[in-house]
């Protein structure tokens, strides 16, 4: 089967993750700067989250493009990666809600991280159904990004109990890494 209703399916459920998150966002109850600064850590979570929802609709996009076909196992698993950003409004509150306390951050962190091993599931089981795409495995290469960034998680965690602004900047650290298209993936989908 072709990728369109996996992509369109994707595409709506993301949509709706963004949605989610806005509607949580709620106007200050007073007029003046400090009741729009105490909602500071609320609109950073969210900013935060919503360019990791983008980042990740982004690639999947382009790994969709590289894509000429799909089986039951890449529906799943790409159902398992929806599944883990499905959860990103949650921790983004909780973070947001909280000042960024500990628990919550390394929540947040959680969440990601099992994103990013779903993410890296549906690449397996894209290249486990098309042994033949050669495009794609070149374009997935060794994924230094993807190892590095798993790395910034699994450390972030536990040092949101030390500091939680410590992962903070690591995942925006790893947003930053990722926040242009893999380049790999560009160079295939353009036959360079």
């Amino acid at each position: 089967m072709t990728t369109n209703r996996l992509e369109a399916f994707s595409d709506g459920v993301l949509a709706i993750i963004i949605t989610i998150m806005v509607l949580k966002l709620s106007a200050p109850s007073g007029d003046s700067w400090q009741a729009l600064m105490s909602l500071a850590p609320i609109f950073f979570s969210y900013v935060i989250s919503f360019v990791y929802v983008g980042i990740f609709w982004n690639n999947h996009h382009h790994l969709m493009q590289l894509t000429d076909n799909i089986c039951g196992s890449v529906l799943w698993a790409n159902l398992h990666l929806l599944f883990w950003l499905s959860l990103v409004p949650f921790a983004t509150e909780w973070m947001g809600n909280n000042d960024f306390t500990p628990l919550p951050t390394a929540a947040y962190g959680w969440v990601l991280l099992m994103a990013a091993l779903a993410w890296k599931l549906l690449q397996m089981k894209l290249l486990a159904h098309d042994e033949s795409n050669v495009r794609l495995r070149k374009a997935i290469g060794a994924d230094w990004k993807w190892k590095i960034s798993v790395a910034m998680y699994v450390a972030a965690i536990p040092l949101a109990f030390v500091n939680p602004w410590i992962a903070i900047a690591l995942y925006v650290g790893v947003a930053v890494l990722w926040f242009s298209p893999d380049p790999r993936i560009e160079r295939e989908m353009h036959g360079d």
